[in-house]
């Protein structure tokens, strides 16, 4: 369960008559308790109460009391030995008035009356695994709003299943956005008091809700006629006390979706919320969620953090500001330039979503504004920052809506708190019509029509403030010819994800730089736009990305393309996980990178112990994210220099007629046991990791004729040959003539095979890899050395090629990604000395032979993190060491010095075989001219 789901079923507890036989099971079953866990609780078989209550090891201990006992049973909980003895964390006491509860953990404590305990829900989520508690608590008011909303949402569909339409979802999400702006009005006095709109339509609407979309349309109405005009327009009197909003928020058609009974309900609900606790940067995202069908199932799972956002935003250009307030100090002067300098920035999210990157902007701008403001003496001064400075596309129109909306909010909500309640109100109505939020396909659009640098561009009246043409010209900046910060968190999407228009945007982008756009991961086109588009003005770009952008292919693919216009990586979060509100939740693990034309400083990002956040100034920051210079490793054919040739292993395309099962192979032995000469292990990655057992049929040319003469065998070729000739792939219709081999083949070795799995799990501290004997063949799912020294073994298996294969070859999803001209060929190794060989091939044998000790266990029972043998680490800890003394004299001391270390031996690598090659064209040119 996610954390919108758990308040959703906590607020619909609360609202059920109490019933303290039930309490206990119901209130763990909100928090996602499955049903067997209920059941054995209610038996007794897991439940170890002392004092007749419900207590589940390690978590809660919950005890329902005779009215007004509700401290003394807390008490009798808190020094209950069963409490103890079960280690649970939390302790909570209700007679169905009041509520106590406490958190042994943080020593918090929640008191409340029982039908208010749903504002504590963020208080027991680690009892659902979630936890990201102090962002829940912070966020807590938008969670419950969004459940609020969903379910309003949800039953206004059922009630109107037309307006779920695609010609009506765009009046659907409309609507909703009126009233997200309706709810935070009446709670912030913008309507002349407090709970206006909720309570006219409590009065003036029918309780049977037969008249509630008229009344609420009668407002709409309202709100967008000037007071002038309301007579003639008919505008009732109990309607005449809303103001004229204007912002063309509620022009056009003021039609309404009819309310159910539960749907009125549900509004008048909504508006019973304090709205005042509202926070645009985090709601957005989640309200965004409502509005569609795909995501709406995981509602709440769209969280972003402010912290996360941040971590682009503040290296970006916040943290420059605030070095220049801090040098500022009181120097009126100094403070004025500051100010002014703000006054002109851009900020340009060109994949905007709901707005959280530009509404976190604007948030802190205007906080050191504020400082500027009061150390000048200067506390009430209107804002210098203009709104229409912080610019967005989003692809889909409802997100554009609550982006705008959430900007609208964050700056009323900025000005209470820097300049009074009563200055923000005088300035807050009416609203600007002009539309600052694009609505459109960001890969398409001209970037700087949407955010010129001199702000030049046609000024245009929008036809309202929620809707923008895709060919709209723009409006004028207020204040022309600043920086411009261009950030946000783009849609990723790897190479096989994308959509055939996907592919087409890419194509649009890349199709006259790179002839391999095909590969690119989408969201390279946002980094080479914006690398286009601050040609043409000072500032910078950072951006959330999936880790795989600097990685593997990606990186040759994309990263020349923006070095050679002349930028410079200015910052970098190494990898970290980008988390939700979802309980257990892994996140996706991402990136931050920044880039620029002449960056001041290039930081360094990394997450240390203990979560430490640990920052290095280092002098260049390469592609891979190292303190190195600007390598870009391409690979390699051919036998690489001090190690074995590695081969891609050997590819069926058989249709399933060549490989064989276990029981396959006995069926087939049993009708011809002369064909056991033909059949051989075969092996790729899952076989090498899990231990599974396959089988191939292999014959060699000159044993075609026997092999055919067998029925068994001659059966399958001849479905090998069908399946072959029916092929959608022009280069495997003529195997069909070959059907009794495979369709390509490396080679096979005569008395060992070192096996390489290509794709293999990030979990594990080493990379699989295997040692084959003889009559293995193996697949085109692993690569291969071939009767190698067994030194080479001991390269594959260090953490230095670990660390070397998962930057330069990247990843699939989150696994290691193998690649032999990639990765092996490229990995730079010292030259070895024989005793260096020797050393590694018995650290080798000493591997292989831990492994022997623990058999059967497979390469996945062996490496999982958490149950690795002591015996077996220990080898490899060996075996580390003396790799890592062959090429420093020392252990690393972690992994970014061991990347360091290899990109250095790299260049030197590339450097020499560079010198080679020109050594010998001169020679050999030298040679033709003699």
């Amino acid at each position: 369960m996610n954390a919108v789901e758990i308040e959703e079923a906590i607020s619909a507890l609360a609202e059920q008559p109490f019933n303290g036989v039930e309490f206990p099971f119901a209130f763990l079953q909100a928090f996602g308790n499955k049903e067997t866990t209920i059941k054995k609780l209610r038996a007794g078989a897991s439940n170890s109460s002392d004092l007749g209550g419900v207590l589940q090891r390690n978590h809660i201990h919950i005890a329902v009391c005779a009215t007004g006992e509700v401290a003394k049973t807390l008490a009798a909980l808190k020094a209950s030995p069963a409490t103890a003895k079960a280690k649970a964390r939390f302790i909570l006491a209700t007679d169905g008035a009041d509520f106590e509860a406490e958190d042994f953990d943080t020593g918090e404590t929640a008191a409340c009356a029982y039908a208010d305990f749903p504002d504590h829900f963020g208080f027991f989520l680690p009892l659902a695994g979630i936890t990201t508690i102090k962002q829940v608590r912070e966020s807590s008011f938008d969670i419950r709003a969004t459940s609020r909303m969903n379910r309003l949402y949800v039953e206004l569909l059922k009630d109107n299943p037309n307006w779920g339409t695609a010609d009506r979802r765009h009046d659907m999400n409309h609507f909703m956005a009126r009233l997200i702006f309706c709810f935070f009005a009446e709670r912030t006095d913008i309507f002349n008091g407090i709970g206006l709109f909720t309570d006219t339509i409590a009065r003036m609407s029918a309780k049977d809700s037969s008249d509630t979309h008229k009344v609420i349309g009668e407002l709409f109405r309202c709100m967008n006629t000037k007071r002038g005009e309301r007579p003639s327009a008919g505008i009732p009197r109990w309607a005449d006390a809303f103001p004229y909003v204007n912002g063309e928020l509620f022009s056009g058609s003021v039609e309404t979706p009819r309310f159910s009974k539960i749907a009125r309900a549900y509004l008048l609900h909504i508006g019973g919320l304090d709205w005042t606790k509202i926070n645009p940067d985090i709601f957005g995202s989640m309200i965004q969620a409502v509005a569609e069908d795909e995501e709406r199932g995981a509602l709440g799972m769209h969280y972003t953090s402010v912290p996360n956002i941040l971590k682009v935003l503040n290296p970006l250009f916040l943290d420059g500001l605030r070095a220049r307030l801090e040098e500022a100090d009181d120097n009126p002067r100094k403070l004025l330039n500051l100010r002014n300098r703000m006054a002109k920035i851009r900020v340009f999210d060109p994949a905007c979503g709901s707005g959280n990157f530009l509404v976190i902007a604007y948030k802190e701008m205007r906080a050191i504004e504020a400082e500027i403001n009061k150390r000048r003496g200067e506390g009430d001064r209107r804002t210098d920052i203009p709104l229409t400075n912080f610019r967005g596309i989003e692809l889909r129109d409802f997100p554009a809506e609550v982006a705008r909306l959430a900007l609208i909010i964050a700056e009323f909500q900025c000005d209470v708190l820097y300049r009074g309640q009563k200055e923000a109100l005088q300035d807050f109505l009416p609203l600007d019509a002009q539309n600052w939020i694009t609505c459109g396909n960001a890969l398409r659009l001209d970037w700087l029509s949407i955010c010129p640098p001199t702000g030049t561009g046609v000024k245009l009246q929008a036809e309202d403030l929620f809707h923008t043409p895709l060919d709209q010209a723009q409006i004028d900046f207020e204040n022309e010819g600043g920086e411009t910060y261009i950030c946000g968190n783009p849609p990723y999407k790897g190479s096989q994800a994308q959509t055939a228009e996907q592919k087409d945007d890419l194509k649009f982008v890349f199709g006259q730089h790179q002839k391999r756009w095909p590969s690119l991961d989408y969201i390279a086109g946002w980094f080479f736009k914006a690398a286009t588009y601050l040609t043409t003005t000072s500032g910078e770009a950072g951006f959330v990305t999936t880790n795989s952008i600097s990685q593997g292919e990606q990186v040759p693919l994309l990263w020349p393309l923006i070095l050679k216009m002349g930028y410079a990586i200015s910052f970098c979060h190494t990898s970290f996980s980008w988390s939700n509100l979802a309980s257990r939740n892994a996140g996706v693990t991402v990136a931050v990178i920044g880039f620029g034309r002449e960056p001041r400083r290039k930081r360094i990002y990394e997450i240390g112990e203990h979560g430490a956040v640990i920052v290095r100034e280092v002098g260049n920051i390469n592609p891979y994210l190292v303190a190195s210079d600007n390598i870009v490793v391409q690979a390699v054919s051919g036998r690489p220099a001090e190690k074995w040739l590695m081969l891609k292993g050997n590819q069926p395309t058989d249709g399933g007629y060549l490989c064989l099962t276990p029981s396959e192979r006995d069926d087939l032995l049993a009708e011809a046991p002369e064909a056991e000469r033909f059949v051989m292990r075969y092996v790729g990655s899952q076989e090498l990791i899990r231990g599974e057992q396959r089988y191939c049929i292999w014959v060699e040319d000159n044993q075609r004729q026997v092999a055919a003469g067998l029925p068994s065998l001659a059966r399958r070729f001849e479905k090998v040959a069908e399946s072959r000739a029916a092929s959608v792939a022009p280069s495997t219709r003529p195997y069909a003539d070959l059907p009794h081999r495979f369709r390509q083949i490396q080679s096979v070795g005569l008395k060992t095979t070192i096996a390489v799995p290509s794709v293999s799990s990030e979990r594990r501290p080493y990379l699989p890899v295997g040692l084959l004997g003889e009559r293995t063949i193996v697949s085109n799912l692993a690569f291969a050395l071939y009767d190698a020294p067994l030194w080479n073994l001991a390269l594959i298996a260090s953490r230095l090629h670990l660390v070397w294969i998962g930057t330069v070859c990247g990843k699939l999803k989150t696994d290691y990604r193998y690649s032999n001209t990639l990765g092996w060929n490229t990995f730079p190794v010292p030259a070895l000395t024989d005793k260096n060989k020797a050393d590694l091939t018995r650290c080798a044998e000493d591997i292989l032979l831990g492994r022997e000790a623990h058999f059967p266990a497979t390469i996945a029972d062996l490496y999982d993190p958490e149950n690795m043998p002591a015996d077996l680490r220990a080898a490899h800890e060996r075996n580390d060491e003396v790799l890592e003394r062959i090429y420093i004299g020392r252990r690393f001391r972690n992994d970014t010095e061991r990347l360091e270390k290899l990109l250095d031996l790299y260049t030197k690598m590339i450097a020499s075989s560079g010198t080679a090659k020109s050594t010998a064209a001169k020679k050999k040119k030298a040679g033709a001219s003699a």
